[in-house]
């Protein structure tokens, strides 16, 4: 198995220590400072290490290995931006801690930490003189958190690989996603201030409210948006808070709308979506509360079932919130994704795990057989936004999920397991397309 240099190390130390949270615009740095500060340093250090690098409109780069004339590509796809570091820390989110088991810090796990171990695998063939058949391109993207931009600029003019994976998620391979719909429920002026929330696909983990002397908190506990059920959503502890101090709700009727409509709902039938298929249940989160003298408003993270539409969710919150005198807005959507999961190249991603599997901390014997079949999830990966990839790894299945999380981390054996599985794939992918 591959063991960890002190110098990749030190390149994971750097890279976690930028933070990358999607900002402002600026010159020439489209998505802000921290995003093009990391993609910076991610270039300088391929070709430092011998591998050619492109940059298109500080938006998404790309570093490469491999026969140059060859007219196919393997590509690996990773985002450089991540969320922000939010509350709950045990550390700084911003500084690689490690106990000696244990990498903890923003993005180790979504996804600077798999970009880094596609960057290991690429490296450590170029250093060994391995003859890949055809270029393999490490492409890094750097505003997946938020609008996914910067592939799709890439995908119009960049150069698309033959094939290409997306190590985002989690394994063995996925072949659906869910419709990713974001549903912003706003009002007029409020006779109230609350806040909670910092980013649409984050439960919230914090929450307050105030009104005249008074001032209620309520905590919870993050996760990624597309598994609420992992977290506990501050904005439902506030208005549960409120409910039971006697809070008279007529004072905001966004926090009116939350407490009797959202709160009560059981498996987020407030979406008014009962469908159920192969990828899974709906999903809804609300993340971002704001209310103040000038409006108030809640964005919903709705994660829908690839046979669904989209808009009879819109319709049916619509009907809900203009009881309370509310407005329903779509702020974005993005469509499902479904591939056919008999395909070669997820059969041969398949039987890459299976090979692997077992160097994964808490692996069992019985998993060989529980979690080899191809997956739907929630989740949406850069697979919707640039043609022939697909979502593979590198999460194993019976661990927990600690994306968007407090001190989110990673195991150091089963970082170099990641090293181990990109090599494989890279190999046996890039000798088949």
């Amino acid at each position: 198995m591959a063991v960890l240099t002190v110098n990749e190390f030190e390149f994971l130390r750097k890279l976690i220590s930028i933070d990358s949270t999607g900002g402002d615009p600026v010159p020439g740095k489209p998505y802000g400072e921290g995003p093009y500060e990391a993609l910076t340093f991610f270039l300088d250090q391929a070709r430092e290490a011998g591998m050619r690098t492109g940059v298109l409109d500080g938006r998404v780069g790309w570093c490469e290995i491999g026969p140059e004339s060859s007219p196919k590509m393997f590509g690996i796809v990773c985002h450089l931006d991540v969320v922000p570091g939010g509350d709950g820390w045990e550390s700084e989110p911003f500084e690689l801690t490690f106990n000696g088991k244990y990498f903890k810090g923003r993005g180790i796990v979504d996804d600077k930490g798999p970009a880094a171990a596609a960057f290991f695998s690429m490296r450590r063939l170029l250093e060994s003189d391995y003859e890949l058949p055809c270029r393999v391109r490490l492409i890094l993207g750097t505003d997946e958190e938020r609008t996914c931009s910067c592939v799709e600029y890439y995908a119009e003019h960049g150069e698309l690989p033959t094939f290409a994976i997306t190590p985002d998620a989690e394994f063995p391979v996925i072949y659906a996603e869910k419709g990713i719909l974001h549903v912003k429920i706003s009002g007029p002026a409020s006779a109230v201030s609350a806040e909670a929330g910092s980013a649409a696909n984050m439960v919230p983990a914090s929450a307050w409210v105030s009104f005249g002397n008074g001032k209620v908190t309520a905590t919870g506990r993050t996760a990624h948006a597309s598994r609420p059920e992992l977290g506990v959503n501050a904005i439902f502890e506030l208005c549960k808070k409120l409910s039971g101090d006697g809070f008279d709700f007529s004072k905001s009727p966004l926090l009116d709308f939350i407490n009797k409509e959202l709160i009560p709902c059981k498996e987020y039938e407030y979406t008014g979506c009962t469908v159920c298929d192969e990828s899974g249940k709906v999903t809804a989160n609300p993340s971002i509360l704001k209310c103040n003298r000038d409006l108030e408003s809640l964005v919903i993270d709705i994660r829908c079932p690839v046979t669904h539409k989209m808009e009879d969710i819109t319709k049916h919150l619509d009907s809900i919130a203009s009881k309370y005198g509310l407005n329903c807005k779509t702020t974005s959507s993005m469509a499902s994704l479904f591939k056919d999961k008999n395909a070669p190249e997820i059969k041969i991603l398949t039987d890459v795990w299976k090979d692997n599997m077992s160097k994964y901390s808490g692996f069992e014997e019985s998993f060989l057989t529980k979690y080899s079949e191809p997956l739907a999830i929630g989740g949406g990966t850069y697979a919707r936004h640039i043609a022939n990839t697909i979502a593979f790894g590198l999460q194993a299945p019976w661990q927990e999920d600690v994306c968007h999380q407090a001190n989110e981390s990673r195991r150091l054996s089963d970082f170099e397991a990641d090293i181990d599985v990109l090599t494989d794939a890279i190999k046996k992918l890039s000798a088949e397309i």
